[in-house]
């Protein structure tokens, strides 16, 4: 299997909503929940500053690069466990098939129609 590679960045939109998101939550913290749970409420508060705040730096920040995840693109060999008969060579596919032929897994006519099909891939 061939593993491609893939960049992602949170999009300018996403970084503005969780902003306003921050914000809001950071009022609820302020008014809400420092009265309530006083040590747990200046810490909630905090939390959606710090989190506000690396919104808008996303969103506007002009040496921001985003969290990133990356998957990277390599040939594969055919001989891993994520090797599918495509991979495979035409050979190998042969033997294998042989080989169910042989210990009585396949028909006959399912024998020759799969020993067609891999032939026509060549």
């Amino acid at each position: 299997m061939r593993r491609r590679r893939v960049t992602y960045r949170p999009s300018k939109s996403q970084a503005i909503f969780g902003g306003v998101v921050g914000i809001i939550f950071v009022f609820i913290g302020l008014f809400m929940v420092i009265p309530t749970f006083g040590p747990f409420g200046l810490l909630w508060t905090l939390m959606a500053v710090g989190i506000t705040g690396m919104n808008f730096y996303q969103a506007f920040g002009k040496g921001y690069a985003g969290p990133e995840i990356h998957i990277e693109e390599e040939p594969g060999d055919g001989s891993g466990p994520q090797a599918g008969p495509a991979a495979r060579n035409t050979q190998e596919r042969l033997r294998e098939l042989q080989a169910l032929y042989g210990q009585g897994l396949i028909t006959q006519e399912e024998f020759e129609a799969k020993r067609k099909e891999i032939l026509e891939d060549l």
